[in-house]
């Protein structure tokens, strides 16, 4: 008897040690596509246009554009390409309809 009573009193004294956890979560908003990016990027900087001398034949300059990283856009400063095939012509990338369309390259 006891046994029983001592093994009661360990089991509802623990018991008051145990933390509750409680969660709510609210939703607010609507679907968000995969696709869709922060408002539309700011315009180019304003700055003198250098473009250092072609390091050779084969070669186009790339333009500098806004990229997205997370919910952000980043500056990539213009660069010398290599043309991946003959007659490819780079085309930059852009925002259109609240998406962001990469550059590529095309005949």
């Amino acid at each position: 008897m006891k046994t029983k009573l001592f093994a009661l009193l360990l089991l509802a004294g623990s018991s008051l040690f145990a933390g509750t956890h409680v969660s709510i979560a609210v939703g607010v908003g609507g679907y968000v596509p995969a696709y869709y990016v922060a408002p539309p990027p700011p315009p180019p900087p304003v700055t003198v246009a250098y473009v250092p001398a072609c390091p050779g034949p084969g070669f186009t300059w790339v333009a500098g554009y806004w990229y997205p990283v997370g919910g952000h856009y980043y500056w990539h400063a213009g660069y010398w390409a290599r043309v991946p095939y003959a007659g490819a012509r780079w085309a930059p990338p852009r925002y259109e309809n609240r998406r962001y369309l990469s550059g590529y390259w095309r005949r």
